[in-house]
């Protein structure tokens, strides 16, 4: 019978794989290989940026966090849906009018191309640790499924979402993420909730044989409710893998609503998930690692066939995660770091002399040999999640600040933003060295929120002291700024070089004709 199972989750591999070649045949210049062509309507924009946020913490991990604390284990989840939210309705309609592909592509333009490139290596280091993250967890569903190695088993589902990535870019992502959003969505509401429930006797039978702790909205603690809202809300609302999705919206208004649409969607998807979790605390008693939860409902609650299929839920949800974070690292790697280490050496960035093949090839070269490396490092690193949540802390604790204050303080200045980015992180860092060298028993060293809190109050003191001493941005900067949020017929920016290449203010903004 578990064979069953196990044919179900191959097929869905098989199926991701004819999403790539399906993708490829829409892929024909560089904005459809990174950013979908800027095409994707409501349905897709909204199904596509909940299939990327909502990854293997979001979909294993809030089953087990239901079954260990309750209904409180819902505020992982419930966060993300919040930083979702909090980004569409606050400024992905302003994104969506930059036409750019990437997050110091945005700083460039508001600031001056030279004060803020440095911010292009946090961003690659971050989505490079959370590729890696992923494959790795995606994994642990093969070694309990088909009984692999774990090496093998990261390297066999790296491949796959490797394939598919290369192969179509954007468009192959968005189609195997619309996939996956309907697989997880019957997986997590019409089969784990009805029949966990079913087993447990409801809500009632339920409350019968747990403490009254199990309903408490707060059992899980307000430090970890804290965290996952310091960590999670405010991380996505500045990633490049999110922000990456947010310029694939056809219009301002999809971007604006499709997104608030998936933010409530992610916060429904946390709720459900806790209560299958809580569900499941009564039927399958006595599960000794909450990450196994999801797994054993799947394999022990659910009949033959549906059980696979929730399975294959699973690994749609990481495998979203994954490839949009190894777009986002390729891009940011093409568009940001390469020209910003070659200007090192005086030398100006590649150009592909209008050729859209050529533009094409040489991003799907960098999704490979970024692919083979995160599949590598998962492999390698048993302790991803530390160097993951070290590139989090920077990303939050030395970034944030200068990227909100440049969408929203027009006072805000390079100088200020990359003083402020610079100490932000050092700041940071220098936190989590001491509480980690010192031990301290009342912080979890790396893992503790003391790094953000203090990074994000020393970035906010200098970027608001130096821009009010620093002379304003300059007034071509701005007035270019200004023209591209009004979107008065901006093109792409060209991500091989064009604006990363060169400095914003050097070049106004061009129309089509």
């Amino acid at each position: 019978m578990e064979y069953l199972n196990a044919a179900i989750v191959v097929a869905y591999l098989v199926g991701m794989l004819a999403f790539g070649w399906w993708g490829k045949a829409r892929t024909r210049n560089e904005s459809d290989y990174l950013v979908a062509g800027r095409r994707l309507g409501p349905f897709f924009y909204t199904g596509t940026m909940a299939a990327v946020v909502l990854g293997g913490a979001s979909t294993v991990g809030g089953v087990g966090l239901g079954y260990q604390y309750g209904i409180s284990g819902m505020w992982l989840v419930v966060a993300i849906g919040a930083g979702v939210l909090l980004l569409s309705l606050l400024f992905a309609s302003t994104l969506q009018k930059l036409k750019i592909y990437t997050v110091s592509q945005m700083l460039g333009l508001r600031y001056g191309r030279q004060s803020t490139q440095v911010s292009s290596i946090v961003m690659l280091a971050y989505t490079l640790m959370l590729c890696a993250t992923s494959t790795g967890a995606y994994a642990t569903i093969f070694v309990v499924l088909f009984g692999w190695e774990r090496w093998l088993a990261i390297a066999v589902g790296g491949a796959v979402v490797l394939i598919y990535s290369t192969i179509g870019g954007m468009w192959s992502i968005t189609l195997a993420d619309m996939a996956q959003f309907i697989i997880k969505t019957i997986g997590v509401f019409a089969l784990m909730l009805p029949f966990t429930f079913a087993d447990a006797g409801g809500l009632a039978g339920i409350r019968e044989r747990v403490d009254a702790e199990f309903f408490s909205i707060t059992g899980i603690g307000a430090q970890s409710i804290i965290t996952y809202f310091v960590v999670y809300t405010l991380g996505l609302l500045i990633g490049q893998d999110i922000w990456q999705r947010v310029f694939t919206a056809r219009t301002p208004l999809i971007a604006r609503w499709g997104g608030t649409a998936a933010g409530i969607y992610c916060i429904l998807y946390g709720v459900a998930g806790a209560l299958i979790g809580m569900a499941a605390s009564v039927v399958l008693p006595g599960v000794e690692s909450k990450d196994d939860v999801y797994a054993d409902v799947a394999m022990n609650l659910l009949p033959v066939g549906i059980g696979g299929l929730v399975l294959a839920a699973a690994v749609a949800a990481m495998m979203s995660t994954a490839s949009g974070s190894l777009i986002a690292a390729a891009t940011v790697a093409r568009a940001d770091v390469v020209p910003f280490v070659r200007s090192w050496f005086g030398r100006s960035a590649e150009t592909s002399a209008g050729n859209p093949e050529h533009d094409v090839a040489r991003n799907r070269a960098w999704v490979l040999g970024l692919g083979l490396f995160a599949i590598l490092l998962a492999i390698l690193v048993q302790d991803v999640v530390a160097a993951l949540t070290i590139a989090y802390d920077i990303l939050v604790g030395g970034l944030l600040v200068a990227i909100l204050g440049g969408l929203f303080w027009k006072r805000g200045t390079g100088q200020g933003a990359s003083a402020s980015m610079a100490v932000g992180t050092v700041v940071t860092l220098a936190t989590m060295i001491y509480l980690e060298v010192t031990a301290e028993q009342q912080y979890d060293g790396i893992y503790a929120n003391e790094p953000i809190y203090f990074g994000l109050v020393a970035s906010a003191v200098v970027y608001v002291v130096l821009s009010l001493l620093s002379p304003r941005t300059d007034e071509t900067v701005m007035r270019g700024w200004e023209e591209r949020l009004a979107g008065r017929g901006v093109e792409d920016t060209d991500a091989a070089g064009g604006a990363p290449g060169e400095a914003p203010d050097a070049r106004p903004a061009t129309t089509r004709g």
